[in-house]
């Protein structure tokens, strides 16, 4: 077929017609389809593609293609290479909507995703991709039939992809583009209808990474569509997606327990079920860990969008989900179990919840407390990453007696020195934010500022260790905030023990000694100077070196002699 000499406009478009749909027809036989001869015209399909937009040829062009693209084993490179993603991009936004054409265009996009590498797609055609997925979205909130469900596929493979970032930050630049609302209304209406478990987990994994563009806000609005007939509550998509992954939640947990303690471990199904649901409950502890954030920090960021009774149902929801987690902790402490990036991620979501609500199922956690900070992930040496989600939890109960008490009973005190020696310590083999280095720091404060009234004695062997990671950290250090803080936590511990007994002891030396009389004195002669704000901000700390320095100064006669003449 070529483009042909025939006189008149009206004659060139009726055989232009004919031949297309002759075409068409002829592929609709699959071992015609698969023929070279029908992936060679391709690119002549292409071509006159732009030529026949809003004519009936159209969609038996959609035709053609999608039969030879999913019957030839090339026919995706062939599309793919003539320019076809260019060609998809520029029309679909024009096609109407739950039409037959936009059906064929989304099987071609799924079609080339998946003969493709999507990316060898999003190297070269992200921008027409971030198009074509604005387009999908619009079919997922608007149609109500088994489209609808083939756009929700359709979206899940293409964010589920690792090759996803560049097409995020792609959407992400789109101004003025309603696809988040798309998405929004899409969700909402598959988590509150009736539909297959597995359809509602596509839609959970849908607004997880919608949030990874938009950010957490994204769950709240009122989408501004008009061609949605019914607006959607500003919350209604919030509390669904609440729901829904609080009951994906206990239903894995479930699923999962029971696989790994009671159904046959010697089958290869078995271990690729619990794998699945490993990743599919990641997805869905990933929610309820945005909620918790978004609930946090509501009243900041959304003002009155929340009401006092959604609110409420929020909380309840989210200690609900909060329970079955413990619950499936307490299972696998049973069971014997440390080792696990589910069991690490149990205590991921845990500890996001408790850094806002220390003490939310307060029996429960502070059962469980020295179980969960030795739990390790798949490819952990050692337990960390356990210690360092529950670190904010741990700050705040140790500013009461009680919650000190719980970590000292628990063990958790050693724990958290262990892992604020990993942070700043020189043999230390991971990299700490600061913002967990300071939690550590404050957690083991807490405890030191306490200990005469609970009777607690650091342990030597902890007490060395963390002061050889003190004076590492704080001897080169110009940051003042570090080196006071470093101070404080020596001057209490300096309570237990003396220069001489320090010396003598096999694993402390005089450069490890020298580099902790070096930052002491530095905060006491801050403390002389005339104040910086740093320094006023820090006043409760140096408060904490001076009284310790007028305790225990005749036992480190070297330090006061430097003190004193500085």
């Amino acid at each position: 077929m070529g483009k042909g000499s025939v006189s008149g406009g009206d004659n060139r478009d009726m055989y232009l017609q004919l031949s297309v749909t002759v075409l068409a027809a002829f592929c609709r036989v699959p071992d015609i389809a698969a023929s070279k001869e029908m992936v060679l015209k391709i690119p002549l399909i292409l071509e006159i593609m732009p030529e026949v937009s809003g004519s009936p040829v159209l969609e038996e062009c959609y035709e053609f293609l999608y039969l030879v693209i999913t019957s030839y084993e090339d026919g995706a490179t062939v599309f793919y290479e003539s320019g076809g993603m260019k060609v998809l991009a520029s029309q679909m936004s024009y096609l109407p909507d739950g039409s037959h054409m936009m059906e064929l265009a989304m099987k071609i996009i799924q079609s080339i995703l998946s003969r493709l590498s999507q990316d060898v797609v999003t190297d070269t055609y992200v921008s027409e991709l971030s198009m074509m997925v604005a387009t999908v979205a619009r079919q997922f909130a608007l149609l109500h039939n088994s489209l609808k469900f083939e756009a929700l596929h359709l979206l899940s493979e293409i964010f589920s992809s690792k090759y996803s970032k560049p097409l995020c930050d792609a959407l992400c630049a789109m101004v003025g583009n309603n696809w988040p609302d798309h998405m929004r209304a899409g969700i909402a209406a598959i988590l509150q209808n009736r539909v297959e478990p597995a359809e509602k987990l596509h839609a959970l994994i849908l607004a997880e990474f919608v949030m990874s563009i938009m950010g957490e806000g994204w769950l709240l609005g009122q989408p501004n569509l008009p061609d949605l007939p019914n607006s959607i509550p500003a919350d209604r998509c919030f509390l669904l997606v609440l729901e829904s992954a609080r009951v994906e939640v206990a239903v894995l947990l479930n699923d999962l327990a029971y696989l790994k303690y009671e159904a046959s471990k010697d089958t290869s199904t078995t271990a690729e079920t619990i794998l699945l649901k490993q990743r599919n409950v990641a997805i869905a502890f990933s929610l309820v860990e945005r909620i918790i954030k978004l609930t946090s920090t509501m009243d900041e960021v959304e003002g009155s969008i929340i009401g006092e009774r959604t609110l409420i149902k929020v909380i309840n929801g989210l200690n609900e989900t909060i329970n079955v987690v413990l619950e499936y902790l307490q299972d696998a402490k049973e069971h014997g179990q440390k080792k696990g990036n589910d069991l690490l991620a149990s205590v991921r979501v845990v500890g996001s919840y408790l850094a806002e609500t220390p003490n939310a199922c307060k029996e429960k956690v502070r059962e469980l407390l020295d179980y969960m900070l030795t739990i390790e992930g798949e490819d952990e040496p050692s337990p960390f990453h356990s210690i360092s989600f529950l670190l904010p939890m741990m700050c705040q109960i140790t500013m009461d007696i009680e919650g000190c008490e719980a970590l000292i009973s628990s063990g958790g005190y050693k724990a958290v020195a262990e892992c604020l020696i990993k942070f700043i310590g020189p043999s230390g083999d991971v990299d700490g934010d600061d913002s967990c280095t300071y939690l550590a720091c404050d957690t083991i404060l807490n405890l030191l500022l306490k200990k005469e009234q609970m009777r607690f004695r650091m342990d030597e062997s902890t007490f060395i260790d963390l002061l050889k990671a003190l004076g590492y950290w704080a001897g080169n250090a110009n940051d003042l905030s570090v080196i006071i803080m470093a101070s404080s936590i020596c001057a209490l511990i300096f309570d237990y023990t003396s220069e001489e007994t320090l010396l003598n002891h096999p694993n402390f030396d005089n450069s490890s000694l020298h580099n902790l009389y070096k930052i002491i004195a530095r905060s006491l002669a801050s403390c002389k100077q005339d104040m910086s704000d740093m320094v006023r901000e820090e006043t409760d700390l140096l408060e904490i070196v001076t009284s310790g320095f007028s305790r225990w100064a005749h036992r480190f006669p070297r330090l006061r002699e430097a003190a004193e003449s500085t």
